[in-house]
């Protein structure tokens, strides 16, 4: 009988426990749904959403923009990082909205983190994170103020929805940030297209705002031959951008037509693609001193820094105005290209005293979380300066040292290395592409 009592006691407490556990779930649920927390709600037949592939897009009821959205789980389970040019006065209370199955939508509250650099600029490149619910299983996503869902809002594709750490579609790319101003430095542009083919690149993402007539001849070439990939980069059409990295100085509305939004936007379109990434500019070369080519240079500077991911390479500067004085690469069809012809120019400016060269980056892009110009912002793995003497960056552009003459400048003729594979290679570009007829 006892027993039987001992039982009946136990069968109580674990009633009461249940019944007490699913009271707190629905005191939970009540609480969270009046925080405005996440929600599946039903597409009625009065509104619909606009599924866009535009790489910039605004979002409703405020100055910000959004770009492209991303599965990026090294942040949480179901995290979707959304990457904005952020108006930086706000307003920052926004709301996420997923495109389930089946018509359903989902919605979640926006946690929104501005980048560290803005160079004084109203606008500034931000992530803002959406959670997404395992029941949903996003296609879209896009933001809007808190509230309810209004007619026409603007959702992108979701990116990177596969992920892996090993089976890359190739070893090395290159990013490029922003191409403006009728961008015509055709001959250089081909030219070192061709040197980043010679060391192994296997594709260059460009973002283009604008670009002459005759250079985007050379930029279809490249797009059919597979080694270009063009973002459209219609900045232009929603902000004034400018041409210049300080907003004392140069004023508009975003730093060098969103310079650092495309290496970041670049770095996660590119993160299962690709094992390392190159973040520079069109007028620099990141050239090994002690390899064949930048696959060797990688793969010996991955085995020595296993948990390094972000590699800093010193940028050094080859005066545009500062010829050879042998005449050896002044080819008469390459005087009929406009742009710099980088093979004329092996003058470089030696260290100033006291200075520290600034650099640019190649990155492991699964370990970085976000970049600036020249340096990682975030990352989750170790940082290296890569020594002056296995790599450097060859920089053709107008001298920062001006005041020197050229006996004062440093002879370095690492270009001249693969002139027996360049030359043939440029002219047949300028034959197949078209762009003398």
């Amino acid at each position: 009988m006892m027993s039987c009592v001992t039982m009946s006691r136990k069968n109580l407490q674990q009633t009461f426990w249940i019944f007490l556990f699913l009271v707190l779930l629905v005191v939970l649920w009540v609480f969270n749904d009046l925080q405005g927390g996440p929600e599946f709600l039903y597409l009625g037949p009065n509104l619909s959403l606009l599924f866009l592939n535009e790489t910039i897009s605004p979002i409703k009821g405020t100055r910000h923009l959004q770009v492209s959205a991303y599965l990026d789980e090294r942040k949480g389970k179901g995290t979707v990082r959304i990457i904005t040019m952020f108006y930086r006065p706000g307003p920052h209370d926004l709301q996420c909205i997923f495109n389930c199955n089946n018509g359903v939508l989902f919605t979640s509250p926006a946690q929104v983190e501005q980048h560290s650099d803005n160079f004084g600029f109203p606008f500034v490149t931000a992530d803002v994170f959406c959670e997404t619910s395992y029941r949903c299983k996003a296609t879209h996503v896009g933001l809007q103020t808190q509230g309810s869902v209004q007619n026409n809002d603007s959702l992108m594709p979701i990116q990177n929805l596969q992920q892996r750490n090993n089976g890359f579609e190739r070893d090395l790319t290159v990013c490029i940030s922003n191409l403006f101003g009728d961008y015509n430095n055709v001959l250089q542009f081909i030219q070192t297209m061709e040197v980043y083919k010679i060391l192994g690149i296997g594709r260059v993402v460009i973002y283009n705002t604008s670009s002459s007539h005759m250079l985007e001849k050379v930029l279809h070439y490249y797009v059919n031959e597979d080694m270009l990939e063009v973002i459209p980069w219609p900045i232009s059409n929603f902000l004034n951008p400018s041409r210049g990295w300080r907003f004392e100085e140069h004023g508009g509305d975003i730093h060098y037509f969103g310079q650092l939004t495309t290496l970041n936007d670049c770095i996660y379109r590119n993160m299962y693609k690709s094992r390392f990434l190159l973040l520079n500019d069109i007028d620099e070369i990141i050239a090994p001193y002690q390899h064949t080519n930048l696959n060797l240079m990688m793969d010996e500077l991955e085995k020595k820094q296993p948990d390094t991911g972000v590699f800093l390479v010193e940028n050094h500067i080859y005066p545009f105005n500062v010829f050879d004085d042998s005449g050896r690469f002044n080819l008469s069809l390459w005087r009929q290209v406009p742009g710099i012809n980088i093979m004329e120019h092996i003058h470089r400016e030696p260290d100033r005293k006291h200075i520290v060269n600034p650099t640019k980056i190649i990155v492991n892009p699964r370990k970085v979380e976000q970049t600036s110009v020249h340096s990682v912002l975030k990352r989750f793995g170790n940082e290296y300066r890569v020594p002056f003497d296995v790599c450097r960056i060859v920089h053709v552009r107008v001298p920062l040292q001006g005041h020197l003459s050229k006996e004062e400048l440093i002879v370095d003729t690492k270009l001249w290395e693969y002139h027996k594979e360049l030359v043939p290679r440029v002219n047949k570009v300028i034959g197949e592409s078209g762009i003398l007829r």
